[in-house]
């Protein structure tokens, strides 16, 4: 490995415009769909924050004829139009072409906003071909226009204006997102999504695309939002178990709660109108309330739980439907994308909003309080019993049921599913090191010989001829397509082990296709993984580091002592390793790092996008993908 020079001038600093360009992906999550649909919801969730805080009652939104300009329009203040007094340019100008610049960093300004980096706006315009601004201020309005993020001459008062507000309208640049265009049911289900949320606020969306136009207004808020999503599921409710609360106070929350006959719960959270995916401090301050009222009522009424019943939490909130909107004056987010709340102060506020106001619901209301106690009380022997009747199962058949299964895969001794894993391993060579290194109680090894099937276009007939997908099949022994039952699954962990390197990649991507096409529950129940094997070994004086990536190992490499000499090897593939190694850096529940396989609230339509493009029969999707990614790639395996 060459010496490559490291010092000052090897440092690249991007302000700005430049970096947003460079690297959207760290503003906007990405250069597909999902990043591209992303500047809509910037730009609608400002109109948002006007509503939210009282300045606005209307927002429209016209997705344009060619599929890629959008424009939004609200009737709120209007963004200011003076003079900035630092800067001298007006700031309209100031707003949309610097970063972390904005008025919600003032609390004169805003109480409660989603938009809370000044980012937003200027984002949105350094990644547009080309945005033009309206707003409708002090009689007067007023038009400034950009080109990629650069002003297109000077801010222009065009004539008088009735009412206040701002137009954005936008064209996503073909530099950045290629030939996407945007998903006009993607698009409408945000504004939906906020027409619940923000109770009277009407909003229009116009498609010129299909020509169709549409007003949505919920007058009844989170609880019209609650009936939506039942409905969509298709579950039933507890006859009058729906609960309501509406507090004014900081922070403002408001809550709509049901109990159904659903499997699991169901919790849909957001800040300040912002959908939260990866839930947060709100959502666990809400999962403490839920359980916390709960118990207390049943404690409180003991001839209401049968005794010997024990009730956890997971019992309580089983088949509970929830709507959870908070408004926080400073919340903290987790990334630009605000997919998770991270305000430590928020989950004990909830709590104490929402367990004194729905125990004491429940004590007013005793004959749906038992009932629900009934559901939660079924829950909790309902899951004893499973546990009790799988043990049973396993305990009888834990010789014969070795007998079906595939001669490659080495089983683990364990016939507890909770304590069970599976590792589907890239290769023969790196089964015979994870043989080897596993622990042989609880970690059964599948390897794979090649690339697996492209289960996208097949069908189930086709799957089950696969020999290594049947193998599988066998393998898990919860059955495949309808007859699957997660109930059956041998392996609580099921954890795809490849190569760290783009085959590796590619062989993961072919099997999330398989698991999503056709296992999909067991992604929803939560039991399948990705393991993150070290692809560079860093040696330095006594001491070994290792690197999923080439970006960890720069990391490590520049922390490193200026007189070490560090000695770099890359893995060529798991085989490489002794079984020792694998298992201290990939294996070992105590050390190893493992990515947990979800489908987020809300992003199913993104999800069948994704893998539909990626391993469709359409290589132009492919193709576009692709490239929309490069600029992010540094490294090509050879």
């Amino acid at each position: 490995m060459g010496v490559q020079t490291y010092d000052a001038s090897s440092i690249t600093l991007l302000e700005g415009r430049d970096a947003v360009r460079k690297r959207p992906g760290m503003y906007i999550g990405g250069t597909g769909k999902s990043g591209m649909h992303h500047l809509v919801r910037e730009i609608v969730d400002n109109s948002v924050d006007e509503a939210i805080n009282g300045f606005a009652s209307q927002i429209r939104v016209t997705l344009h004829s060619d599929g890629r300009t959008v424009s939004v329009e609200d009737n709120g203040r209007g963004i200011p139009v003076g003079r900035h007094q630092k800067t001298g340019k007006p700031a309209l100008e100031v707003i949309l072409t610097s970063l972390h610049a904005g008025a919600k960093f003032d609390d004169d300004s805003y109480k409660t906003s989603g938009g809370l980096h000044g980012v937003g706006s200027s984002v949105v315009n350094f990644l547009s071909e080309e945005l033009i601004a309206t707003v409708k201020r002090d009689g007067k309005t007023y038009t400034l226009a950009f080109d990629r993020g650069v002003t297109r001459g000077r801010m222009k008062q065009v004539g008088p204006a009735r009412g206040t507000g701002t137009t954005i309208t936008f064209r996503p640049d073909p530099e950045i997102f290629g030939s996407l265009s945007y998903d006009r049911a993607w698009i409408r289900e945000h504004l939906e999504i906020c027409a619940y949320l923000n109770r009277g606020l009407k909003i229009v969306f116009k498609d010129d695309v299909k020509g169709q136009r549409e007003e949505l207004q919920h007058q009844g808020g989170v609880v019209d939002f609650l009936d939506h999503v039942i409905a969509d599921q298709g579950v039933t409710r507890l006859p009058g178990a729906t609960w309501h609360l509406d507090r004014p106070d900081d922070p403002r929350l408001e809550i709509a709660l049901a109990w159904t006959d659903a499997p699991r719960d169901r919790i849909r959270s957001f800040v300040n109108g912002i959908p939260t995916a990866d839930g947060g401090t709100h959502e666990q301050g809400l999962k403490d309330g839920i359980a916390k009222a709960v118990r207390n009522f049943i404690d409180t009424h003991d001839k209401s739980v049968p005794r010997g019943i024990k009730i956890t939490a997971d019992d309580i909130r089983e088949g509970v439907f929830v709507i959870c909107s908070v408004f926080l004056a400073e919340p903290q987010f987790q990334g630009q994308t605000k997919d998770k709340l991270n305000n430590p102060e928020v989950r004990s506020q909830i709590d104490g909003a929402l367990r004194p106001m729905l125990e004491r619901w429940l004590n007013d209301h005793p004959n749906i309080a038992d009932a629900v106690v009934t559901r939660v009380v079924l829950a909790s022997k309902a899951r004893a019993a499973t546990r009790a009747a799988t043990d049973q199962v396993r305990r009888k058949s834990a010789t014969n049921r070795r007998l079906n299964l595939p001669g490659k895969l080495a089983d683990c001794s364990s016939t507890d599913p909770s304590n069970s894993e599976l590792f589907i391993v890239e290769g023969e060579s790196a089964g015979g090191s994870a043989k080897q290194g596993r622990d042989r109680r609880t970690q059964a090894i599948l390897p794979l010989r090649g690339k697996v099937l492209n289960t996208e276009q097949a069908s189930l007939k086709k799957v089950l001829a696969n020999t290594e997908l049947s193998d599988l099949i066998k393998a898990l022994g919860c059955g495949i397509g309808k007859d699957l039952d997660p109930r059956r699954l041998r392996y609580h962990k099921i954890i795809l082990l490849m190569d760290a390197d783009s085959d590796g990649h590619h062989i993961s991507t072919l099997m999330l296709t398989f698991f999503y096409r056709h296992m999909r529950a067991l992604i929803e129940h939560g039991y399948v993984y990705i393991a993150q094997p070290p692809l560079f070994r860093i040696d330095h004086g006594t001491k070994t580091q290792w690197a999923s990536d080439e970006r960890e190992r720069d990391r490590i490499l520049r922390r490193l002592p200026p007189r070490a000499k560090p000695r770099i090897s890359r893995f060529k593939g798991l085989g490489e390793m002794m079984p020792k190694t694998l298992y201290e850096t990939t294996l070992n529940p105590k050390k190893r790092h493992l990515l947990k396989v979800t489908i987020p609230d809300g992003a199913r339509l993104e999800t069948e996008q994704v893998i539909s493009d990626l391993l469709g029969k359409d290589a132009r999707n492919r193709f576009r993908e692709i490239t929309a990614w490069m600029d992010l790639v540094q490294e090509v395996d050879a």
